[in-house]
């Protein structure tokens, strides 16, 4: 029944749970596009790279993605295929990983991971074949005014390499059995896993022909989720079981590797992490409340279980 010109309609409440259910759809829809089918020759590696891709991840970064773009004015459409590009990169890191001369871990997602499946020669190509992948992916993406497929290629290069995503690890791993500063903590988080979480609502944003203002706002937004996010990853790895977490619990105390907890304490990582996440909503603020998506996703964020 249509709304009578003399009554105001109810203004719609949004629903996370509604919001990430579709995300996911249409994450999952486009990432079984782009993905090779695992028929096609060679069919073990493209097996392993679907096993990874969909054993059951939250879509957490495409859907940032998404949500930026919105908060912008874009569609969530159009920034699909670079939140997908974001997703590669992600899975392709989870399967490096996990890989016995890195984090050694045997499961992920609450199923055994990559190398305990197709062993180790083909989980490493898998994840070079996802990486690659991402750059194919942006490189299809719709340009803007403002932005070109170069841009956000580079953008994926610049997160994904020596300086930001593999210096995190590379960090973390030297950090194992050795003292390590709150300061070197910090610099690990932020490669590891805030640079891609950064990356991801940027590339949003671009999607979006957002202007610099709009931008530097996603930025600031995702670099202090993103370490929000990797603070409360630490609190869960020693408060939650390993089918709670769908991976292994407690592994980061047994290779005595540097967590904000073993650094600050439990009470001191959380109060860290909902100080980030002040941070985070407060850099929405440049765009003027169009931001709900984003909002809701940090408080669910630092909220989380698992």
């Amino acid at each position: 029944m249509p709304v009578s010109p003399n009554r105001k309609a109810k203004p719609s409440i949004f629903s996370l749970k509604r919001y990430i259910d579709r995300g996911v759809k249409l994450v999952n829809a486009a990432l079984n596009q782009h993905l090779p089918k695992a028929s096609a020759k060679p069919k073990t590696l493209h097996e392993s790279m679907r096993y990874s891709m969909f054993a059951g991840g939250k879509r957490l970064r495409p859907i940032l993605c998404m949500a930026a773009a919105e908060a912008c004015g874009g569609r969530a459409s159009d920034s699909l295929i670079l939140g997908s590009a974001a997703e590669c990169i992600h899975t392709y890191s989870l399967i490096h990983d996990d890989l016995p001369g890195m984090d050694d871990d045997d499961l992920r997602r609450g199923k055994p991971t990559n190398h305990v499946v197709y062993g180790e020669g083909i989980a490493v190509l898998a994840g070079d074949a996802l990486l690659t992948l991402a750059f194919d992916l942006a490189n299809q993406a719709r340009p803007t005014k403002r932005y070109k497929q170069n841009d956000y290629v580079g953008e994926l290069a610049k997160t994904a390499g020596h300086a930001e995503l593999i210096a995190g690890q590379v960090a973390d791993l030297e950090g194992e059995g050795k003292p390590v500063t709150r300061a070197q903590l910090r610099y690990i988080h932020e490669r590891k896993t805030s640079a891609l979480l950064t990356c991801s609502v940027r590339l949003g944003g671009m999607s979006a022909n957002a202007t610099p203002r709009q931008l530097q706002a996603l930025t600031d937004f995702g670099y202090h989720v993103g370490l929000a996010f990797q603070v409360i990853d630490d609190i869960l790895d020693v408060t939650q079981s390993s089918e709670q977490l769908g991976k292994t619990a407690g592994k980061d105390a047994a290779v005595q590797k540097a967590t904000y907890p073993s650094i600050v304490g439990l009470a001191k990582s959380r109060k860290i992490a909902t100080d980030l996440t002040a941070k985070a909503y407060s850099a929405l603020k440049p765009l003027k409340g169009k931001a709900v998506a984003l909002e809701a996703l940090a408080d669910y964020l630092l909220k989380r279980d698992h």
